[in-house]
Order: structure tokens, then C-alpha cells, then sequence
């Protein structure tokens, strides 16, 4: 699945994942390939990624800590998110 992550300074991330945790506002949820068309609002925590490679931009890469070589985190204040046909957007603060 392809996931898009934009702030309102620049898009931060967007390849394809194989899961990604984000911080909804009744608790933590995960959401998997061919995962039901949702969307949510996401409270102050942390997004973990994971995916088989990653490419940040030189401006997004100093947001993201490392967890291993197939795992990133993003820690964010708010945002909303949005799943349909396999494609994740996240817009965050």
C-alpha cells in the first residue's frame, strides 16, 4: 500500500509500506494492506512506518527517529487520516 504523509510545510514521506500505527484519538491503531476505507482523527503521538526501504527528503529526514532498518517513527501533534484503495494520506501538525 502507498502511504503520504504532509505537513503544511512539505510532504514528509510517500512510498509504498507494509504497515503503519498511527495515534487515533480512542488509542493507537494499526492499519494493513487492503485494510476498510477509513478515516480519522489522530491526536498528539507517535506514527510508526514500517516498510521494506525508505527515501526521505533532506528536509523531512531529521523528523523521523530510525527503529531498525525496516522500521521509522514520526512523532506529530495532531492530524487526520484518510484510507481508501490502498492508499494512506496523513496530514499532520
Amino acid at each position: 500500500m502507498i502511504l503520504e504523509i504532509v505537513s503544511p510545510e512539505a510532504k514528509l514521506f510517500s512510498g509504498e509500506v507494509t504497515s503503519v500505527t498511527l495515534p487515533g484519538v480512542d488509542g493507537s491503531f494499526q492499519i494493513l494492506n487492503h485494510h476498510a476505507p477509513i478515516v480519522s482523527i489522530l491526536e498528539e503521538g507517535t506514527i510508526k512506518i514500517a516498510a521494506p526501504s525508505f527515501n526521505f527528503s533532506k528536509e523531512a529526514v531529521d523528523k523521523f527517529k530510525r527503529v531498525n532498518d525496516q522500521t521509522y517513527t514520526l512523532d506529530i501533534k495532531s492530524g487526520t487520516i484518510e484510507m481508501k484503495n490502498n492508499k494512506i494520506i496523513v496530514l499532520v501538525d
